[in-house]
């Protein structure tokens, strides 16, 4: 019994048909030929006969690629600190406690306290800080 191999290039890897030249019966060899590109039935005739039937087909079809090595990053830390003393507002600017009403005395008038009692912005100049101890801030720098 005759044997006869070949291959075709399928993607990246390569097909590798083996058939018999014993059996006449051509219909599967011509659907699997017709399937892969670059091998077609008269090739077949041509260097094997014009009766081929399929008898073993082994498809490698794709190498297995070793993922391109993938870097595990530690999550950065929240300054917890930082986290308590700075907020970020919906349109995403930091704003932070008005400072000098901690400690909240008889001696201080009520038109002190209410000026201390608001929030205000951060100065652009220290978002760098803000950010590196607070990471996860939802920051629009552009606002």
């Amino acid at each position: 019994m005759a044997m006869a191999m070949a291959a075709a290039a399928v993607g990246v890897g390569t097909v590798r048909i083996a058939v018999s030249a014993a059996v006449h019966n051509s219909s599967r060899v011509t659907q699997l030929c017709s399937s892969f590109t670059g091998l077609s039935v008269s090739s077949w005739k041509k260097r094997n006969g014009a009766g081929m039937r399929l008898c073993i087909a082994s498809f490698p079809t794709t190498t297995t690629k070793r993922p391109v090595g993938f870097r595990i990053v530690a999550k950065i830390k929240t300054h917890k600190a930082s986290a308590k003393r700075f907020k970020v507002t919906g349109s995403g600017k930091i704003v932070r406690r008005q400072a000098g009403r901690a400690h909240l005395l008889r001696k201080k008038t009520t038109k002190r306290k209410n000026r201390l009692s608001g929030k205000i912005q951060v100065n652009r100049s220290d978002y760098d800080n803000v950010i590196g101890a607070l990471p996860y801030l939802k920051v629009n720098r552009s606002s």
